[in-house]
């Protein structure tokens, strides 16, 4: 009897790739969305050709539907597929809640700014498992999604992943401005508790540095659980099941049984539910033990805080070769703002940058395009994370049609702590050329990070409400949750390569019955 594991994301291929390293026989039941035919065609004939052979037609008409997308959705190639509608998903009233679902094979994936970072020690001190136990999870999750980067300070801060060896993407020519300042004024950074470093990205080799990140890579060199998924397709004792919504999960005697939505069962030795933390609310809230309860779910409050650069720019920012993922990872420790780090993704130059200069302030200001597009050529954007601590939870019940019904419950230190954070990146990162417009900062929406999860945390001694170190809900011997759900806290760096290897690690270590 195969093991079932409930979702193609990167926690389900994560525990996926552990059962079968184990000799063990596993069925992955997905919704599977795909992208459809004409995006595939899209993608082959773009990617024939190199970028610097492409036309400015064909560049404009691979980014025109992304600037097109509706407010707060994340589209890739065109279509946003890969995000469920919230109305799918969430009960009417819950339109201040940015976190989405997805039904895409490879889930979030598809649209994810690919950072990653282990988490620090430190952050994770009040969890029942240590970044040693992590650490060898970490590294079989680097063998199956690329991790790009090179070995710098932030080596010190996050041990659990040696990059000795490995190699970056090319910065862009304001990232390594940043760089070369940041080890000039190492000193001074250190001695106001910031770290900074390359960004660590899941790029394979290979980057053509074409500039279309944030619209869909043309040879998928950004990693998406998807691939990962397609390649298990080939390994024996893995089967994929595509179309199959799950309604619950149940234990009985020594077998599982998930129901799925058309009143169907399958069965199997052991359940690894994957499906992401809002389906797997959905799915644990329909089923024993959970049904009729509450699940609050943790979130990483994120802030924006614009930059403008002061040094006089060798080339253009916006003239190729660049890329547009994250390109530095600044790390603050200071207990004056947060006992745990702060993370920031910084970001140089992008498409997107003019555009929102001149439809938030192009009205006010006629004819000032041209100075808008200038600006926009020296803007920097910080990306700042907080630690769950000091963030809202969100607090999930399963509605009578069967859609979760979210509320706030607010942290009152949410909007003092992020205020006091961006202040000190203002203050440090000035001293690298940079000016912050903290005018223009601004605050995300609740779950807009999608750094959310810990609604069943684990626990060595687990009760109601939360799980063991191996995900299995209270009460449960073979119902294990293996996404961001059972994460005791959420720290501020980047959530999924943690998730990974936690998934990786409880695949691991699942009992054989």
């Amino acid at each position: 009897m195969s093991d079932l594991v409930i979702g193609s994301g990167p926690a389900g291929v994560s525990v996926a790739r552990a059962l079968l390293a184990r000799g063990r026989n596993v069925t992955m039941l997905d919704v599977g969305m795909e992208p459809g035919p004409g995006v595939t065609d899209r993608v082959q004939q773009m990617s024939r050709t190199r970028a610097e052979d492409w036309s400015a037609e064909a560049r404009t008409a691979w980014m025109e539907p992304q600037f097109q997308a509706p407010e707060g959705e994340v589209w890739r190639y065109g279509t946003g597929y890969a995000l469920a509608s919230p109305a799918r998903t969430l009960a009417e009233g819950a339109d201040w809640f940015a976190l989405r679902a997805s039904r895409a094979a490879g889930g979030l994936s598809n649209v994810w700014g690919a950072a990653v970072l282990p988490y620090r020690q430190a952050d994770i001190d009040d969890w029942p498992i240590t970044t040693d136990d992590l650490a060898p999870h970490y590294r079989a999750v680097a063998e199956i999604m690329p991790v790009s980067g090179q070995h710098d300070g932030l080596q010190n801060l996050f041990p659990a992943c040696d990059m000795t060896g490995r190699t970056p993407v090319p910065p862009t020519a304001q990232a390594e401005m940043l760089l070369a300042r940041s080890r000039q004024k190492a000193k001074a950074l250190q001695g106001a508790g910031m770290h900074v470093g390359l960004a660590r990205q899941a790029v394979g080799p290979g980057c053509q540095t074409c500039g279309l990140c944030l619209h869909g890579c043309p040879w998928s060199l950004i990693w998406s659980a998807r691939q990962t998924r397609m390649a298990l397709q080939a390994e024996p004792g893995f089967a994929y099941r595509a179309d199959h919504v799950v309604r619950q999960v149940r234990e009985e005697g020594d077998e599982v049984a998930v129901t799925l939505a058309d009143g169907s069962d399958v069965r199997g030795n052991r359940v690894f539910l994957a499906a992401g933390v809002l389906e797997s609310a959905r799915i644990l809230l329909a089923s024993p033990g959970l049904r009729g309860k509450e699940l609050v779910l943790k979130d990483s409050q994120q802030g924006f805080l614009p930059m403008l650069h002061r040094w006089r720019a060798s080339r253009r920012p916006d003239v190729l070769p660049y890329q547009t993922l994250p390109q530095l990872f600044a790390e603050l420790d200071d207990p004056t703002v947060s006992r745990q780090l702060v993370h920031a993704q910084i970001y140089t130059w992008n498409e997107y940058y003019a555009r929102d200069l001149k439809q938030n302030y192009g009205r006010r200001i006629p004819g000032s395009g041209p100075l808008l597009e200038a600006l926009a050529r020296r803007l920097i954007v910080a990306q700042v994370f907080l630690h769950s601590d000091h963030s809202h939870e969100i607090a999930l019940r399963l509605a009578e049609d069967g859609r979760l019904r979210p509320e706030l419950n607010e942290n009152p230190a949410t909007a003092e702590t992020m205020r006091a954070a961006l202040a000190r990146y203002g203050r440090t990162l000035r001293g690298l050329g940079l000016t912050s417009l903290s005018f223009a900062a601004r605050f995300g929406a609740p779950g807009a990070s999608f750094h959310v999860g810990g609604d069943l945390p684990m626990s060595d001694d687990p009760g109601p409400g939360e799980s063991d170190v191996l995900g299995r809900p209270y009460g449960a011997t073979r119902i294990h949750v293996v996404d961001a759900s059972v994460l005791p806290t959420i720290p501020a760096t980047t959530i999924t390569f943690s998730v990974m290897a936690n998934a990786h690690r409880i695949g691991t270590l699942a009992p054989e019955a």
